[in-house]
């Protein structure tokens, strides 16, 4: 049940995503979707663990209701780090 709610909510963008971003390397991350505020924010600290222990920089996090395209969209010119996804229905 809860992953068809997590999906009807995500088809119309009101599904909550845990947004990061990074400089060196400069990356904008989505993780989730998530059913509420909530539960996005008990998972947050593990993505930025995660990515603090890759060795990104400048971290910048933000909930949010959206419906991202990519989960994962970094600048090209830079040396990628690699790609931390994680999908929490």
């Amino acid at each position: 049940m809860k992953d068809i709610l997590t999906g009807s909510l995500n088809a119309f963008g009101l599904a909550w995503w845990v947004e990061i971003t990074t400089e060196n390397p400069t990356c904008l991350y989505y993780f989730g979707p998530f059913n509420n505020a909530a539960t996005a924010e008990i998972h947050k600290p593990g993505y930025i663990e995660d990515l603090n222990r890759e060795g990104a920089q400048k971290i910048q996090v933000v909930v949010k209701r959206c419906k991202p395209k990519e989960l994962t969209v970094f600048d090209e010119t830079e040396t990628p780090i690699p790609t931390i996804i994680k999908n929490v229905a």
